[in-house]
């Protein structure tokens, strides 16, 4: 076999060799990146779920949302029935008669706290004996703050003082409050009924969960 023989036979073998490379090569990256792009993918589905779960679902949302009551066909001295919930608690929506006004505003005695001190039990508008925006219409978290109990509404009972226009009674420890979800002294029950944000939309539509001017 002549030299140039060999010389040729050897081009060709590098030449094979340099293909062979570049095919390897284009496979290699191929690979790598067909594995990212799954890995990818798979991140990305991992990741659907876990913001998916993340999100607050419709349900969660409208706990949260204003509620609004329509109490028009509440009469003086009547609770509202059925009891809206909001942030699925219930809402205690009362018509306080004249007389209950006025006992109110009188009683102060064998209260825990008359003067609504806590200002975590209600907004600024609601300190007052009525702890209310207007004195007829008391709207109060009905949740007894002793054990979270539902209290029972009571039309005319002596809570605190003979003179007693009524309130709201725990069955299941004997918490008692007034018709201003005042608690009385010497129960279980630390603190008067929350009072919720709300504001009037009419004079017989509330909306809870929200504050401002009607």
């Amino acid at each position: 076999m002549s030299s140039d023989d060999v010389s040729h036979d050897s081009s060709a073998t590098l030449a094979g060799s340099d293909e062979q490379s570049k095919v390897n090569s284009s496979r290699r990256y191929f690979l790598i990146g067909a594995t990212s792009a799954v890995a990818g993918v798979g991140v990305v589905g991992a990741a659907v779920p876990f913001l998916s779960y993340w999100s607050p679902s419709a349900k969660a949302r409208a706990m949260g949302a204003p509620v609004k009551i329509d109490f028009s066909k509440l009469k003086p001295g009547e609770l509202m029935s059925p009891i809206v919930a909001w942030r699925g608690k219930p809402i205690f929506v009362v018509y306080r008669t004249p007389d209950s006004i006025s006992a109110l505003e009188n009683q102060s005695q064998d209260l825990a706290d008359p003067d609504s001190e806590n200002p975590e039990q209600q907004p600024d508008f609601a300190k007052n004996p009525t702890r209310s925006m207007r004195p007829e219409i008391g709207i109060y978290v009905g949740i007894c703050t002793h054990l979270g109990c539902s209290p029972k509404y009571v039309e005319s009972e002596v809570f605190a003082e003979s003179d007693s226009q009524g309130g709201f009674f725990c069955p299941c420890h004997g918490s008692t409050f007034d018709l201003a979800g005042r608690v009385a002294t010497g129960v279980p029950a630390p603190d008067n009924l929350p009072v919720p944000p709300y504001r009037f939309e009419s004079d017989t539509s509330v909306v809870i969960g929200e504050e401002g001017a009607a």
